[in-house]
């Protein structure tokens, strides 16, 4: 086993800002803190407002920020949250804006966002609402969509062959729809976001079928080399290049979606070898890739441009490596050491906005960086509540305590092909009176050109 980056040792149990004072050795100071990051991250939501749509951040671009997908991550975010501090300020906002993103067909595909829905974007809506089946959060009355059978839709849609299709051997699109751009890429994210998802639908459900599927997920993203032997963990390819055509950028995301899904399956198996290895391995890959010297650093970003959605990745490294402490608990103390760090350089330098508190993304400088903004916050967030994950209780299953109803046939036999309406006979004659006009004009012209 790999040490941390950062031994313990060093760690100093106070970190004082302007605006922001945490003590790291005191749950309720790290509670209050917490709470003060929640109150400026949920300013920036305005779906509970007049004019506004409820569930999601400002956007799609060009009209805010953030796309559809952020509100999904908002909501597990806010749901760990109350977790583990037990402030449940936000529960009731979350719980609306989660049930209104629902869709018409209980599966987090809403028409309105077709044209920009990813197989992503879906699964981050079916993860939160695994966290809420998992945190026992309040179920919804019985005749609207329960979590659990909403993250069963999401899965079963992704796992059917209309998703999962047979180029480069297998695996998930990018988007869903082909007229989308990225239709042609297939990439970690989507695909390890379904495997963490198969991973966990096994452990709470019991549903061997998911952890089978999970295992072949891993395995497949080991074969197109988006997984490396030193747990590497790159972005994607393209089909028409037979997904080789690796894109080698790595994002912190990435590695910690498959380490929660890889920990849950290490979980399920008893403890198994094969998954502890991985496990261990990731943790390692982790350590190095995204940690330099103990802090969250995103090396595809960090000293040229961030998106708005890279903006948002440390918050789920460090809410997944925390729930992973719980899950597979041989990696607790190496996972919390290097947390803790992170932690102690995150609140440093929320320094800014008007309140004089407000947080920015480059957490290794120890300075504000001078730009605010909802990812942001969700990462200086999902840092400081992680820390208290303790004092929790580990995520729960059918058999210990979730309340949660699922439907393990939800989404199963929907498809996202374009469907023609059957041919009428109103069509076919419509169709002639075209074809028949169509001819006259082109034998009228011909005649014209003859004769002049």
């Amino acid at each position: 086993m790999l040490p941390s980056l950062v031994p313990l040792l060093s760690l100093t149990p106070v970190a004082v800002l302007a605006a922001l004072e945490v003590d790291l050795d005191s749950p309720d100071s790290i509670r209050n803190a917490a709470k003060q990051v929640a109150e400026d991250l949920m300013a920036y939501y305005h779906g509970n407002e007049p004019g506004h749509v409820p569930g999601i951040l400002p956007g799609p671009p060009p009209d805010g920020d953030y796309y559809w997908w952020q509100g999904g991550a908002l909501w597990g975010t806010m749901i760990d949250y109350w977790r583990w501090t037990d402030d449940d300020t936000w529960n009731d906002l979350a719980y609306q804006a989660m049930l209104f993103q629902v869709g018409p067909d209980k599966d987090f595909m809403d028409p309105n966002w077709t044209a920009s829905l990813g197989n992503d974007d879906q699964s981050f809506w079916g993860m939160s609402a695994l966290v809420a089946a998992e945190n026992r959060f309040q179920d919804p009355p019985e005749d609207q969509a329960q979590w659990l059978a909403l993250a069963q839709a999401v899965w079963n849609e992704q796992a059917s062959p209309d998703r999962n299709d047979d180029t480069c051997g297998g695996g998930l699109r990018w988007q869903i729809f082909a007229t989308n751009r990225g239709y042609d890429y297939k990439n970690t994210i989507a695909n390890g976001a379904f495997f963490n998802m198969g991973a966990r639908l096994a452990r709470y459900t019991g549903n061997d079928t998911c952890a089978q599927r999970a295992t072949w997920t891993w395995n497949w993203l080991e074969s197109v080399g988006y997984i490396d032997a030193d747990y590497n963990i790159y972005d994607g390819g393209h089909v028409p290049m037979n997904c080789t055509d690796t894109n080698k950028q790595q994002y912190s995301y990435n590695a910690a979606v498959l380490l929660l899904g890889a920990a849950h399956m290490y979980n399920y198996t008893d403890g198994s070898q094969e998954w502890a290895d991985r496990v261990s391995g990731l943790v390692g890959g982790i350590e190095r890739v995204f940690f330099p010297n103990g802090t969250a650093y995103e090396p595809s970003c960090e000293g040229g441009i961030c998106t708005t959605d890279m903006l948002s990745f440390k918050g789920y490294l460090h809410r997944w490596l925390a729930v992973t402490t719980q899950i597979a608990p041989f990696v607790a103390d190496r996972i919390m050491g290097v947390l803790r760090t992170s932690t102690r350089a995150a609140v440093n330098q929320c320094t800014g906005g008007a309140n004089g508190r407000q947080c920015g993304f480059h957490w290794t400088s120890g300075v504000y960086d001078g730009v605010t903004g909802a990812g942001q916050q969700m990462n200086v967030l999902g840092a400081l509540s992680s820390l208290l994950i303790d004092a929790s209780h580990a995520p729960v299953t059918n058999e210990t305590g979730g309340t949660s109803q699922g439907d393990p046939n939800a989404g199963i036999g929907k498809t996202t092909r374009t469907e023609m309406a059957p041919v009428t006979g109103g069509d076919r004659a419509g169709a002639g009176i075209l074809t028949t006009f169509f001819l006259g004009s082109a034998i009228v012209s011909l005649a014209w050109m003859i004769w002049d």
